[in-house]
């Protein structure tokens, strides 16, 4: 069995390999049809017959192959197909695609057996083949019905007579009844023609049906658009059946949605059918029968099928509102009356609310001794079956019983304001004189007694006191339990989503007027001074830098070891992704987050370099600063181009350090022509503006010349004005190489770079790079 399947899987594979080889060359048609038709035949398998009957549909559909050579494929094919049909298994997928084949062959068989009239078993399996398809017309599956108009269509169109455009070219005239001669061995003219009027009018009885499909109803109208085109001597009968129909007339109700939208499908294709004709031609004698019929399609869909949405149709049984006199007049039976229990006395619980039956069984079973699909089997067939009216009454009774208590409530609430209200005016007034001597004796709770006293006195003293001296007792809320590790990691990342979240909220710094200056905080900036979203970001950044400064383990030898991510990891994840989100509006982040790391970095190792001794010489500190700046690079490099000169230089200027992977990771940006330039300005910035990066970036300016031959007029100028005492193997000439660039080439690529270090004011960030110094990072240290 499974080699059968594989055989089977082989095969279809094979097939098409075959077809895509006559998709590229129509030539190949002819060789492939006649070999591919044993592998389908009617002893093969149903997944071979459905790849075959479909590949031949394609064939004979094809525009590409031309129609004599279909014309000759014919014969073999119709009796593949015919075996096929008449097999007692009925495949929808197979009968689908045979009909399609026989509506294209029926023409191309009609031609042929009208210039070879000695080719009778040829309209023999055709007539064979249409016979069955009509018979078994009402029998098939839907889809297949569809498809039996459409070769109905295609037999009415032959079978009827066309005009002849040129009586000496015969094989370019339209295949009809017009090109057969009156004495033809085969074809009867007067039985084609009255086949063809009899399956016209089974098309037309469509109309006529007092409910049809919407779909056949298209399908219809669709296939006599073509018949109305093409023969004018079934022009007008089918144009009269046509305005006799009416799609609003088979509506019935109840109107639903789908009924609705069917009959608007028919309108409109009647409609569109009726336009076309009146557009094709104008002077057509049933022009204003044809404009009366669209108006009146108009008017039939306004008054029939928007009722329903416009007018309201009568009760179907009086409503709820009539009165039981109305009821008895009506002759409506009055429904059954709910008894509502009344409420028990004193506190109500939530059960006692919602019971309304007084059998002391149901009040006192436990539903949740049921299992959920037990319940769930009961409850739902219940509710299907349960009185509207009863329903209704019940909900209305627990509804008052809810607002009863709720007042009884809000009564007992005011009460209680009103005796604490006297009480406190009470003990507010006066206290008489004949009171004054008396002293109550009773040793004070908060004074501490004798142990030995405290354990005899506990058992006589607890059960003497009163309610009142009890409440008197100080009362102290207990200690929360302590959070766990990973609670305070999930609420500490909620909050720092919600700090993200503000972002977005909040507007940028606005920029100073021409004349003023601004001042540039820098590290020494407070995080809260304004409430800008560069206070957040850098509140945010210091979180993830600072905040976790010397709290994360000092030794750090494999990622394993870290075991969860911490509040720090977490929150420079979410800034990884928020400057990706928007890279060229968010780039001052991007550079302000980088800076703190930098920064953190250095103090940290500062700080462990002073405190190691002779048994932490080991002992390392975490850094972070290459990671994200590698990640970041990784994350926005595939989407630069030449557009982003400027930002992508602003970034490399401002970032605190440039190392050597950050070099190759510029370099690689020369792998692609279009971005060579990109690349090779990057690096020249660096070389011009960062003396201590200039020999990494000279080294990356070099690997780029030589590995990348785009890259060589621009980065050879490069190498030439900065290192020409080092020629290039396998490259240009050294000469070449070492000849000084054009001034007028020089002076517009470092203006070109010059220009790349202009920022917009509101573009520029609040951080500073390297150019602080240590002094800057001392001062920050010191604060």
């Amino acid at each position: 069995m499974a080699q059968s399947s594989d055989h089977l899987v082989d095969q279809i594979a094979q097939l098409n390999a075959a077809r895509n080889l006559v998709l590229g060359d129509a030539a190949f048609y002819p060789q492939i049809v006649n070999g591919v038709l044993p592998l389908i035949g009617a002893t093969a398998r149903v997944e071979l017959r459905r790849w075959g009957t479909e590949f031949l549909a394609e064939t004979f559909a094809s525009p590409a192959l031309a129609t004599s050579q279909k014309e000759q494929l014919a014969p073999r094919v119709l009796q593949t197909l015919r075996e096929i049909l008449e097999l007692p298994e009925g495949d929808p997928l197979v009968l689908k695609q045979i009909v399609q084949n026989a509506a294209s062959l029926y023409p191309l068989v009609f031609r042929h057996i009208v210039n070879h009239p000695d080719d009778g078993a040829v309209w023999e399996n055709m007539t064979a083949v249409k016979q069955d398809i009509l018979r078994r017309w009402d029998a098939f599956p839907f889809a297949v019905k569809i498809l039996c108009i459409k070769f109905v269509q295609r037999v009415v169109q032959v079978q009827t007579h066309g005009s002849i455009s040129d009586p000496r070219r015969p094989e370019q005239n339209e295949t009809s009844l017009a090109i057969v001669p009156r004495t033809h061995a085969v074809l009867s003219l007067p039985n084609l023609e009255a086949e063809a009027s009899g399956l016209l009018d089974r098309l037309l009885a469509v109309f006529q049906e007092d409910s049809s499909d919407p779909l056949f109803v298209n399908a219809t109208l669709n296939c006599l658009a073509v018949l109305i085109r093409t023969r004018q001597s079934i022009g007008n009968k089918i144009i009269n059946a046509i305005m006799n129909f009416l799609p609003a007339r088979q509506v019935r109700p109840p109107i639903t949605p789908s009924i609705r939208v069917g009959v608007k499908s028919m309108e409109r294709t009647a409609r569109a059918v009726m336009v076309n004709i009146m557009k094709r031609n104008p002077n057509h004698p049933l022009v204003g029968k044809m404009q009366q019929y669209i108006d009146r399609l108009m008017q039939s869909r306004l008054e029939v099928v928007d009722d329903a949405s416009r007018k309201r149709g009568l009760p179907v049984e009086p409503t709820d509102g009539l009165d039981h006199a109305k009821r008895a007049r009506l002759g409506v039976e009055t429904p059954p009356l709910v008894k509502v229990p009344p409420l028990p006395p004193g506190p109500i619980s939530y059960a006692q609310l919602f019971t309304l039956t007084e059998d002391a069984g149901l009040s006192s079973f436990d539903v949740k001794q049921l299992p959920p699909d037990l319940l769930v089997k009961i409850v739902v067939p219940l509710l299907a079956r349960v009185d509207q009216s009863m329903m209704n009454q019940s909900v209305e009774a627990i509804r008052g019983r809810y607002q009863t208590i709720q007042k009884q409530q809000a009564a007992q609430q005011k009460q209680a304001a009103a005796a604490a209200a006297a009480a406190a005016a009470a003990a507010a007034a006066p206290v008489d004189d004949d009171d004054d001597d008396y002293e109550p004796e009773y040793q004070p709770m908060d004074i501490p007694e004798p142990v030995a006293e405290q354990e005899d006195a506990v058992p006589t003293e607890v059960a003497d006191l009163q309610p009142d001296l009890v409440s008197l007792g100080p009362f102290v809320l207990p200690q929360p339990p302590p959070l766990t590790e990973d609670e305070a990691a999930d609420i500490g990342r909620s909050a720092v989503g919600r700090v993200f979240g503000m972002l977005a909220s909040t507007g940028v710094t606005p920029t100073p007027a021409k004349g003023k200056s601004q001042q540039q905080l820098g590290f020494a900036r407070l995080a809260g001074s304004t409430f800008d979203r560069d206070a957040w970001v850098t509140l945010l950044t210091r979180l993830a830098t600072r905040a976790p400064a010397g709290l994360e383990p000092r030794a750090v030898k494999s990622e394993q070891e870290r075991g969860k991510p911490t509040i720090s990891d977490s929150i420079r994840e979410t800034l990884y992704r928020y400057i990706l989100e928007d890279f060229r509006g968010r780039v001052n982040v991007g550079i302000m987050w980088l800076n703190e790391e930098w920064y953190n970095d250095r103090i940290q190792m500062q700080f462990t370099a002073s405190q190691r001794t002779e048994e932490d010489e080991d002992v390392t500190v975490p850094l972070h600063y290459d990671h994200w700046v590698l990640r970041l690079l990784d994350g926005f490099l595939p989407y630069l181009d030449s557009r982003d000169t400027k930002i992508f230089i602003r970034f490399l200027s401002e970032i605190p350090e440039v190392t050597i992977p950050i070099t190759k990771r510029v370099a690689s940006l020369a792998k692609d022509p279009e971005r060579v330039n990109l690349c090779v300005q990057s690096l020249l910035y660096l070389i011009m503006f960062r003396p201590p990066a200039r020999e990494m970036c000279l080294n990356a300016v070099e690997d780029v010349y030589q590995t990348y031959e785009e890259s060589r007029p621009a980065a050879g100028k490069v190498l030439a004005r900065w290192r020409p005492q080092k020629p290039q193997e396998d490259q240009q000439p050294p000469q070449q190489l070492q000849t000084q660039p054009q001034p007028q080439d020089q002076q517009q690529q470092e203006e070109t770079i010059l220009a790349s270090r202009t920022v917009a004011p509101e573009s520029a960030t609040n951080n500073t790079s390297l150019a602080n110094g240590t002094d800057g990072i001392h001062a920050a240290a010191r604060r």
